[in-house]
């Protein structure tokens, strides 16, 4: 099958272009922006990318277009698809048909952390030796890729399920599940069809070496799913797992408020069957709400006076992961704050459904990287940092910053920050900005384009922030700032017109 995908440089759509072509599927696309890392890897998969939405291809004459939730009515090439009669399909709703059914899908939810938690657990499970398939919103450092599918799990590295699980037979016939390093759990069970089997007494699904695995994780979104199916894209996958990380207000371009994005992830909840699992934090008071709505599967709850805690936290990061009140092990791995040991606790949770133990899911985590994009080291010039992160919502940009500063202690932090998304557009979170930027010394934002004064927003902060409407003078004004020691933090959910490398260069 030929499938042209429009709209193929988000990461989400990105993913699915990787996966359609790695089901031997002939694929193209278009975009209006290209810029990596997701155009390296679509190029990496020989993957044709054309620039714009021109006319002419619906000459290419594809089997199905693929559209993507960038897209809207106006745009020349779906105007002329319509007119044309030609077949088309959302991205989720392709994913499900092709690549997701009968698979036991593990879905991470959230307003913040989907990319990083979604990156542990498929992490988790690839280290276990259950070669997950994934799907996720960044490029993971553990797999130099966001999209596969799932894999055949190769004998020698299974680490989650002991040899009698992978002929069949469960926990329960051992009585040890320490001893196999799977963990005994009430809620799964196996999946038709991908030469899985159980037993009643464990439920721990056991791996057939012949044929691919049945997981598979996909990074969640609660944004809509295309121009013509505004359910938001996560009602889609249908998972058996469910994380629900946190939930605040977002995406005020399709979203009139909390409540509504909330009655969405009850829509999600209600998807999940009675066997499955939802991980939720215990910590947000949305997603009790959510859960009070109706939920007919097993919860799990990860925070404070929680099923799942950390306990014992070290300023290197480690910790002590309790399950109901009873150490499991410790973690010891590069990741620091808070929001990561959320996210390693949902995970560990998670991947426990599928019968990880606890114990293994801890050893992965040491061995963890975090994603492309996620305080990414760009490049260090006389003794300057400059780092890449995602971050683009106040919570995200505070907690991003709080992070780096728990890492590099006095030193300075220059934060620089595009307020790109549709939400940061609109405006309706510019006055939670400067809370947010307390822990940076110096602010540079770039203003341009946006609906409101971004200078004005910024004004209790106007001692350490400076805005700029050109790219080339807000480059300059860090060069001349910036000192030996110090560290540049580029926040922005786009390309931000290669800043990073402007920086490198200007501070030489």
């Amino acid at each position: 099958m030929h499938i042209h995908i429009l709209g193929i440089c988000g990461t989400f759509m990105g993913g699915i272009a990787v996966l359609a072509k790695q089901s031997g599927h002939r694929v193209t696309g278009c975009d209006a922006n290209v810029y990596p890392p997701m155009s390296t890897q679509l190029e990496a998969q020989g993957i044709e990318l054309i620039e714009g939405f021109s006319l002419e291809q619906t000459k290419i004459n594809p089997d199905i277009y693929v559209i993507g939730n960038v897209v809207s009515r106006g745009n020349p090439l779906m105007e002329e698809i319509l007119n044309l009669g030609l077949p088309y399909i959302s991205g989720p709703q392709w994913l499900a048909e092709n690549v997701l059914q009968s698979k036991w899908v593990l879905a991470v939810a959230g307003t913040h952390g989907k990319t990083t938690t979604s990156s542990m657990l498929a992490w988790i499970l690839e280290y276990a030796g259950l070669a997950p398939g994934f799907l996720i919103g960044g490029v993971p450092e553990n797999f130099a890729v966001s999209a596969r599918l799932p894999q055949v799990p190769p004998a020698q590295t299974i680490k989650a399920l002991s040899p009698s699980l992978v002929g069949g037979r469960g926990v329960g016939e051992r009585g040890d599940a320490s001893q196999t390093h799977a963990a005994s759990h009430p809620s799964p069970l196996p999946l038709a069809g991908e030469g899985t089997k159980s037993v009643a007494s464990s439920q721990i699904v056991a791996v057939d070496l012949q044929n691919s695995s049945p997981f598979f994780v996909m990074e969640a979104d609660e944004y809509d799913t295309a121009f013509f199916d505004k359910r938001s894209k996560f009602v889609h996958y249908r998972p058996r797992t469910a994380i629900l990380n946190n939930l605040e207000f977002d995406h005020a371009d399709i979203f009139d408020d909390l409540a509504a994005i909330e009655k969405q992830f009850h829509h999600l909840v209600r998807t999940v069957p009675q066997n499955g699992l939802v991980v939720i934090n215990g910590k947000e008071a949305s997603l009790q709400r959510v859960i009070d709505k109706g939920c007919w599967s097993t919860v799990e709850k990860f925070g404070t006076d929680a099923d799942w805690e950390a306990a014992n936290v070290d300023s290197n990061g480690s910790f002590d992961v309790h399950f109901k009140g009873e150490r499991q092990a410790r973690v010891s791995w590069q990741m620091l704050g808070e929001h990561n040991r959320m996210n390693a606790l949902a995970s560990i949770a998670a991947a426990r459904h599928v019968g990880v133990a606890p114990c293994i899911a801890i050893e992965a985590l040491a061995e963890f990287k975090n994603v492309k994009r996620r305080m990414e080291t760009k490049g260090v010039v006389n003794n300057i940092t400059v780092y890449d992160d995602f971050a683009h919502h106040p919570t995200a940009i505070e907690t991003t910053v709080a992070g780096l500063r728990a890492k590099v202690g006095k030193a300075r932090i220059l934060a620089v920050l595009e307020p790109r998304s549709n939400t940061m557009k609109l405006g309706v979170m510019k006055a939670a900005l400067p809370a947010s930027l307390k822990d940076a010394d110096l602010v540079f934002c770039y203003g341009a384009n946006l609906g409101w004064d971004a200078a004005e927003a910024l004004k209790p902060i106007k001692n350490k922030a400076q805005t700029f409407e050109s790219l080339e003078n807000l480059v300059t004004a860090i060069a001349k700032s910036a000192k030996s020691g110090d560290h540049i933090l580029v926040m922005s959910n786009g390309g931000f017109g290669g800043v990073h490398q402007k920086i490198l260069d200007a501070i030489k």
